[in-house]
Formats: structure tokens, sequence, C-alpha cells
């Protein structure tokens, strides 16, 4: 059996070991399932995860981005980095923080574009991320930031929508960990 590079093979079984899991995070909910899912793959790793918010600039948004926003206030900017660091350090307890060796960054930029340079920059080796699912219009015209990330990334990306209950998703994501 041919594997991908990266990945060994084990009696007919593809197995690969990942180390550094990036998770980036808008606070949602399919966020927080795809948080669950990368929670259960580093603990079976032995993995880091690496949380990460992204903040669109508000005068990097476009070129009119002036003319839309108007004027910010001195200081807005890093409220809002403030503000998405104290949510990220919500995110998990301080024991399973300090356990699963946490880390997590909050950027300014495009979010596609940004997370695939973060997953670039830290050498994550799995991206886990929450999808909308949304489709038709609305997709054509808001685009989705999983699917640039899923073209563009470094490494394999897992895309988590939101389970039906939490106890669904705690089964899903265990049923990932030893699907892998």
């Amino acid at each position: 059996m041919l594997a991908p590079p990266g990945v060994g093979s084990k009696e007919g079984i593809m197995t690969r070991t990942f180390t550094r899991i990036l998770v980036p995070t808008d606070f949602s909910i399919q966020s927080e399932s795809a948080l669950a899912y990368a929670r259960e793959l580093a603990e079976r790793f032995g993995a880091s995860i690496h949380l990460l918010h992204v903040l669109e600039d508000p005068y990097a948004t476009s070129a009119y981005a002036t003319e839309v926003y108007g004027y910010l206030p001195p200081g807005l900017k890093e409220t809002w980095q403030k503000n998405a660091e104290e949510k990220l350090d919500t995110l998990l307890p301080a024991a399973d923080r300090i356990r699963l060796g946490v880390t997590s960054a909050v950027i300014f930029g495009r979010p596609a574009a940004a997370i695939v340079e973060y997953a670039e920059e830290e050498k994550a080796d799995l991206i886990v991320m929450g999808t909308h699912g949304r489709g038709g219009v609305t997709h054509l015209l808001l685009g989705s930031v999983a699917e640039r990330v899923v073209r563009a990334a470094p490494c394999p990306v897992l895309t988590v929508r939101e389970a039906a209950d939490p106890a669904a998703s705690a089964r899903a994501a265990g049923a990932a960990a030893a699907a892998v």
C-alpha cells in the first residue's frame, strides 16, 4: 500500500503522528466543536495545541476601508486584541492548557491567509477548524475561510461542523481520534 509523504504504513493501515495542532477560532459553536476534536487528537498523539484568532484590520480590508469605517479611536485595535486574548484564555481550563502545551495568539490580517501563514511559521502538522457549512448564494457572496485554508495549507486540514449536541461532538472527536 502506498502512503502519502510523511505517513507510515503498519499492517495495511496508514498512520500519522501529529505534534503541533493549529486550531483557528472565531469563537463560534463550530470552532468549539473543532477544539473538542483537536483536544482528543492532541491527547491521543501527545501533540500541542496552538489556538489562533485572526482579527481583520479595518484599515487593511479594502481600498475604501477608511471611507467605510471612518475614524477609529486610538487604542481600539489594542482593545480588540486584548479582548480576543482574554477569550482565548477561557477556551480551555488552566490544567488542560498546561497538560496539552497550549499556546495562543491573536493576530491581525485576512483570516485565511493569516491562518496559512501562521501554520507555516509554527510548523503545524494539522489544522483543525470549524466550518459554518454555508451553501448557495451565501457561500458565493461570503466565501469560506475554511475552504481557502484547505486549498493553501501546508498540512492536512480537518474541518468540523457543529454537532447536534456536546455529547455527540465528544463522541465524534473520539471516533476521529480512533480512526487516525
